[in-house]
């Protein structure tokens, strides 16, 4: 049986579970694994006390914002797909509550980012733009790819412009932004093809197939792996070229047929993974961005 409209819009939790239920449909992991990077990329390239604070002020409530926008749009097809994991479909916040955390996490956005310098704060509103547009439409088309790419490519700018002589990073830094965010969206489509189908969210991946699919979430992860150990001019460690090694074997285990079959978490999970290594080269290389 669905969730029904009149029960996603009714609490029916106490005040601490309200603001827990609102935590949550701000997608904490996500949101967070953003702002650290962003913030150990700004602390790692000279920034400094107050510009790597700031710079985590600006992300998280960018962030912040982009998470509840996503939760608010698709409260329709969640509920339409019984969705009994999302704080809004279990009737914990309200859609009004989320939508307005999400307008004040993106004033508050606006001049913390201005705040790190026009040039730095404005890449970063236009990566959240991008973000938004996402939520509200582009999802559901064959571009839903290209803000994904877009913002991750911008996140490496938004720490080194906020430097002095303001620097754009260099070219490989963008690249493997833009290939990690790539593989970051058909990762995170992977598991809801079906359902996303089902409502009429056809981005990219859905319109591939799930195999497709993986194939558009593993190759992307292996090149931005390739492109961080391969691209700065400092020469890579035993750190770096082991993660690319583990990153080549990850890559494998999602395009090749699970054993389970078509319903095993395995490629999803090794895609996760991929990333996250991802995410670890990009910090060791942080450094290479000044």
């Amino acid at each position: 049986m669905h969730t029904t409209a009149a029960s996603a819009t009714t609490p029916r939790s106490s005040s601490g579970g309200r603001l827990l239920g609102l935590l949550a449909a701000s997608h904490p992991g996500p949101s967070l694994t953003v702002t650290v990077v962003a913030t150990v990329l700004a602390a790692t390239t000279g920034r400094g006390l107050g510009g790597t604070v700031l710079t985590a002020s600006a992300v998280l409530t960018g962030q912040l914002s982009v998470g509840w926008c996503n939760d608010r749009a698709d409260l329709h097809r969640d509920i339409a797909t019984g969705r009994r994991d999302k704080p809004l479909t279990t009737g914990t916040v309200t859609p009004r509550t989320v939508a307005t955390a999400a307008l004040c996490a993106l004033v508050l956005c606006v001049p913390l980012s201005l705040a790190m310098g026009p040039a730095a704060g404005g890449v970063h509103l236009v990566a959240v733009a991008l973000a938004w547009s996402y939520n509200l439409g582009i999802k559901r088309t064959p571009l839903s790819w290209l803000p994904y790419a877009a913002a991750f490519a911008l996140l490496p700018a938004v720490v080194t412009l906020g430097l002095p002589n303001h620097p754009w990073p260099p070219g490989w830094a963008m690249a493997a932004g833009a290939l990690l965010g790539i593989g970051a969206h058909a990762s995170n489509v992977l598991p809801d093809i079906e359902d996303d189908l089902t409502t009429g969210v056809r981005g990219l991946p859905q319109r591939l197939g799930a195999h497709r699919a993986r194939l558009m979430a593993a190759v992307p992860l292996l090149a931005a792996s390739t492109v961080l150990v391969l691209g700065p001019s400092t020469p890579a460690g035993p750190l770096e070229w082991t993660g690319l090694a583990v990153t080549s074997a990850l890559a494998a285990a999602v395009v090749l047929p699970p054993r389970s079959g078509a319903r095993s978490r395995l490629p999803f999970t090794a895609t996760l993974l991929l990333a996250v290594l991802d995410v670890a080269l990009l910090v060791l290389r942080g450094a290479a961005l000044a």
